[in-house]
């Protein structure tokens, strides 16, 4: 009941700061999202502030107005408070505190004041929160937002204060103690607006949390003792898969690396690991061109840093020509291995086609530890290509043994796309039995907005992970198959064609079959003769025609 509440609260509280900004002239603008993550991130860090002071300084439990006995507090006393705090909770002044701010409202150039308190709470925190990019940028935690969004000035105040008294009268404190897993619906509910594939050029897709929770399942199995884990997606979008595979592993044991081209994204994502308790990896994210400019390296700097975890939904369809030249063996051979099954063509037409996921599933195989294990979300044609690139890819993974399996989806999983997927799990440790798992007639279909998608039961999604991690064979669903055996069907990934080929027998006495069989023929009598005349009323025709 606590955790329903505090949704449908939160839930509330979002709604009303898209309604403010709908009343500012920023309805459905391109800038809206800032606003409206920037202020909740604000509300969460303000509320956990508080949650640790309480913690440590019982006295502010029992206070009437515990803001007022922070405020009065000596500078050392407050300096002594915050280094007892959590290294993920953002450090803060009295000043910098909602309730302070509420008490300020009507001041002259309030807009300016909340600007700079924002301001300063990212300039306080930038050793922590702050997001690094390719060039080596630094993209700050807050920006001054009425000052950067609210055009006419003589509106900022006012603007300012509707913000500050939707946030006055909501509360996370009450929330961290209860240890529920509650900030993923919460954050895909926050970012539903502004996280689609209307993004042109650059479109974001929100991963399925059935995927999601079905990559991380099968890659970490309960029971699982792992510490010190790097985990790793090469194009992270807003963080959906990391985040379940780091729940699985235990956010505690593990660190986050993660790459992608958009800001936008990027900025989600820091979101998502704020909200997620994995703060610490933030210096970790990094926004930038995965394909020419990867990031992150080894401890020699010479080469790729590898991964034990990578996840990872990559583009399948972007337009990459304007980097094909930098990516492209004969200019750039230092890529050869990376790019060990080559780059694909640009094509003479529809540049948006070009199979941009060939280059980041041979950036993760080359990314990946020896022992390590990755998920990848990969177009089904992959699975099943008779020749080029993906073919290459697949007898790599073959011949190098590092399959663990395949999991083919549900058309239209992705409620953004009608492309078919597949879930290619790589395994360098498996040297015996692939499993390859049929999963798509599962799923109830249902309207989505415009579209249609599929949606899996927990006992499906279960199902899957079961069978998977058992290397079980079940009838028209599952196969457990050898590398020799793989290879002997030219590398063919689809589970479908390693299914046993039944007979059925009916048993017939004589009567009956001579029946049937004259049934046959007589059908058979009948098209053909169909045939005929059409032949000849088509011939009829074609003598009709006359020729100048």
């Amino acid at each position: 009941m606590v955790e329903q509440t505090f949704q449908t609260d939160a839930k509330k509280l979002i709604d009303d700061l898209k309604s403010i900004c709908a009343s500012y002239g920023l309805g459905n603008d391109g800038n809206e999202f800032k606003i409206i993550t920037q202020v909740f991130l604000y509300k969460f860090m303000n509320d956990k502030f508080a949650y640790e002071a309480k913690q440590l300084e019982s006295s502010l439990v029992t206070a009437e107005k515990w803001e007022q006995v922070l405020a009065d507090m000596s500078e050392e006393a407050w300096d002594m408070l915050t280094l007892g705090m959590n290294q993920d909770t953002a450090k803060l002044k009295p000043e910098h505190l909602i309730a302070t701010l509420h008490t300020r409202q009507n001041e002259d150039a309030f807009a300016q004041l909340f600007d700079d308190t924002l301001f300063d709470i990212a300039t306080l925190n930038q050793d922590i929160f702050n997001i690094t990019t390719e060039g080596g940028a630094k993209i700050v935690l807050f920006e001054r937002l009425s000052q950067s969004y609210i055009v006419d000035p003589s509106q900022r105040d006012d603007f300012c204060r509707a913000v500050i008294n939707k946030l006055v009268h909501f509360s996370f404190e009450h929330i961290f103690e209860q240890n529920f897993d509650f900030f993923a619906t919460l954050f895909e509910y926050l970012i539903k607006d502004y996280n689609s594939n209307s993004g042109g050029k650059y479109a974001e897709y929100y991963t399925p949390h059935a995927v999601a929770r079905i990559m991380a399942a099968i890659l970490v199995p309960q029971g699982h003792d792992l510490t010190s884990i790097s985990c790793y997606d090469p194009s992270a979008g807003s963080g959906t898969l990391l985040m379940n595979l780091a729940h699985a592993i235990g956010t505690e044991r593990c660190s986050i690396y993660t790459q992608d081209i958009s800001q936008k994204s990027s900025g989600l994502l820091r979101l998502n690991l704020i909200l997620n308790n994995l703060v610490q990896s933030i210096p970790n994210v990094i926004q930038g061109n995965t394909m020419t400019k990867p990031h992150h390296k080894n401890e020699q700097g010479n080469n790729l840093k590898q991964f034990d975890f990578i996840v990872s939904n990559p583009p399948f369809k972007m337009d990459f020509s304007d980097d094909h030249k930098a990516l492209d063996h004969d200019t750039y051979s230092r890529d050869i291995k990376r790019f060990f099954a080559g780059v694909p063509k640009v094509p003479a037409k529809k540049k948006e086609g070009m199979a941009i996921y060939q280059l980041f599933l041979q950036h993760i195989i080359y990314s990946l530890k020896p022992d390590g294990k990755a998920a990848v979300v990969v177009p089904t044609g992959f699975i099943t290509a008779q020749s080029g690139i993906d073919k290459k890819i697949r007898q790599h993974l073959v011949d190098h043994k590092m399959l663990a399996g395949v999991v083919s989806m549900p058309s239209n999983i992705f409620a953004s796309t009608g492309t078919n997927v597949s879930i290619l799990f790589l395994d360098g440790s498996n040297k015996d039995q692939v499993i390859l798992v049929d999963a798509s007639n599962l799923g109830e279909k249902i309207k989505d907005g415009k579209n249609q998608k599929t949606v899996l039961t927990a006992a499906e999604e279960q199902r899957i992970i079961e069978v998977f991690n058992s290397k079980e064979a079940q009838e028209d669903f599952s196969v457990s198959v050898s590398y020799d055996e793989i290879a002997e069907k030219n590398y063919s990934l689809s589970a479908g064609q390693y299914f046993e080929i039944k007979i059925e027998y009916v048993d017939m006495t004589h009567d009956e079959f001579t029946a049937k069989m004259e049934n046959f023929t007589h059908n058979l009598d009948e098209m053909f003769k169909e045939s005929r005349e059409l032949e000849t009323e088509i011939q009829k025709q074609l003598g009709r025609l006359g020729y100048e």
